[in-house]
């Protein structure tokens, strides 16, 4: 009965969505345009991916990194001719914090080098640290307890091991056509019942806010730390293996006394462990050295004026911060590049579109999509009251790119049936690049969301998955090697084309009714990383 109540709707709108789809335009000599541009030798997204990540990643929000990109992001968009190219200011965020050195060794019994990173936000070690580290993993407030007094100066291991099993699958995989018809046909969205990791990876995987003990909470166990005054706390990588590690930032954003915090990865941490449950003496030794600045949050923005309808706005973007363990390629480097680089092919094919298209280059995903949010909420709506402002009803559509460097397979239509038949007609020039699949599925934790959330029609596109879930995904090998060239231009070509038809449409794309007031969305952002410096959740901030 339930299942008809879902289907019946869809039946009734099929004729109407089929006339629908029988008189979407699309000027196919256009698209081959923007498709000899974005494929050929013309192409420049790797080279703006080479200088988000070689030249100026990582780029932790409002780090050095960060801002040296932002400065390198503006000139180039200049340089293509855009209009309005300027850092729009959102807050609050918190601390600038930059990693200006680690070291990591073991002395004794054997010498080995060290496979770990501080997490962001923590401060750095007093000089050299060096000596036999502790096991603190309380499960309760008495085992915590315990401990009291003991901690001052000393290295504190505050995980249990973590088993590694052996995976039998590859890290790196492509959607196939049955698991694409399987996203195709999906209907009803089901909260957790579609996982968004790597096919065969259960929704859930490891790669949460591991890490730490116990059923104390993180807060509890921060509090503690914090009044103890370790030399040093090393917790194991929630997720990875082969000296893939995974972490975040801490919580707390605007101090400079969080005690110093190591994220290690899973062997190095494990062997550590074991020495020690054999009463085996193991000596370490590290030296960390951090800075915190006061700086302005922003993020970059960029215009094509457009013609007839200048006043209305198509956007395109992604999220331009990223965690500073390896140079954020990824994530989101990728999007970021292509965003520039539909700018650039959209301004030098000098196309006639009659909207104003806006890229934005988003700050503080990482932590909640803050820098998106924060700029909705000033030009759109605040969602705590859903009251939208008079550009609220400009936006035609926004356009986002977030999931790795797999080329696009299709789009997610957020719930957003009506656009079913105009994505059809939209799609059909890129079977060929293997773009063909349209889902009613939602995707989550970036920042299409934020339009999405105040009743714009914004959208992500499918993606094949690589290795992003297995390997790159938040950790020390998210770098520009892990970029595959031809998928990175296929994206630039296809999200063009995706912003230009949204430009020339005659109407604005159809909108889902806006949501009822939200009032929990009102805070900073809470995908900083848990208090004890565990790495954030998944895709809560990607």
């Amino acid at each position: 009965m339930k299942k008809l109540l879902f289907v019946a709707p869809l039946l009734f709108l099929a004729p109407l969505l089929s006339v629908a789809q029988q008189t979407e335009k699309v000027d196919l000599n256009t698209i081959h345009r923007i498709k000899e541009e974005a494929l050929g030798r013309n192409s420049k997204v790797m080279d703006h991916a080479f200088y988000l990540t070689d030249v100026n990643g990582p780029r932790l929000q409002s780090s050095k990194g960060y801002r040296a990109a932002a400065d390198w992001a503006v000139k180039r968009l200049q340089e293509y001719g855009l209009s309005n190219v300027h850092l729009e200011k959102w807050a609050p965020f918190g601390k600038g914090w930059n990693l200006e050195l680690y070291s990591g060794h073991m002395l004794e019994p054997m010498y080995q080098p060290i496979i770990a990173m501080p997490v962001a936000w923590s401060a750095g070690t007093n000089g050299v640290v060096s000596g036999n580290p502790i096991r603190v993993t309380p499960q309760t407030q008495a085992d915590l307890d315990a401990f009291k007094g003991k901690l001052a100066g000393k290295i504190v291991m505050i995980s249990p091991k973590r088993d590694l099993a052996m995976s039998t699958t590859p890290l790196g995989v492509r959607y196939s056509d049955a698991e694409l018809q399987e996203i195709q046909t999906a209907q009803i969205q089901i909260p957790g019942l579609f996982g968004r990791g790597a096919p065969g990876m259960p929704a859930g995987a490891p790669g949460g806010r591991g890490g730490v003990a116990g059923g104390l909470s993180p807060m509890v166990i921060q509090a503690f730390l914090k009044t103890e005054k370790p030399a040093l706390v090393i917790q194991v990588s929630a997720r990875g293996d082969g000296g893939t590690l995974m972490g975040g930032g801490l919580a707390n954003r605007d101090t400079t006394d969080n005690p110093p915090t190591l994220v290690m990865a899973a062997e190095h941490y494990n062997r550590i462990v074991r020495l020690m449950e054999h009463d085996i003496p193991v000596k370490l030794q590290f030296e960390i050295k951090t800075s915190f600045e006061d700086v302005d949050a922003f993020n970059v923005i960029a215009e094509i004026p457009g013609n007839a309808k200048k006043d209305e706005l198509v956007m395109v973007g992604g999220h331009f911060d990223s965690w500073h363990y390896g140079t954020g390629a990824t994530d989101n480097g990728a999007g970021s590049a292509i965003a520039m680089e539909v700018a650039r092919v959209l301004k030098t094919l000098n196309l006639n579109m009659d909207r104003t298209v806006r890229m934005a280059l988003w700050g503080g995903e990482e932590e909640g999509l803050m820098g998106s949010r924060a700029y909705v909420k000033e030009h759109f709506a605040d969602p705590t009251v859903m009251k939208p402002t008079a550009e609220h009803e400009k936006v035609a559509g926004y356009w986002n790119i977030d999931n790795g460097t797999g080329k696009v397979r299709g789009i997610y239509l957020q719930g957003n049936e009506m656009c079913r038949p105009i994505f059809e007609k939209w799609l059909e020039p890129f079977k060929d690049l293997g773009a063909t699949t349209i889902t009613i599925r939602n995707t989550g934790g970036t920042d299409h969301q934020a339009f999405d959330g105040v009743g714009l029609p914004g959208f992500q596109f499918i993606q094949d998955t690589m290795d992003y879930e297995t390997r790159t995904h938040h950790t020390n090998m998210d770098t520009y090697d892990r970029l595959q060239a031809t998928d990175m231009m296929q994206m630039s070509a296809i999200e063009a084309s995706m912003v230009y038809l949204t430009a020339v449409r005659p109407e604005k794309l159809p909108r889902k009714p806006l949501p009822p007031p939200q009032p929990g969305r009102g805070g900073r952002g809470g995908e900083g990383g848990a208090p004890t410096g565990a790495p954030t959740a998944g895709r809560g901030g990607n």
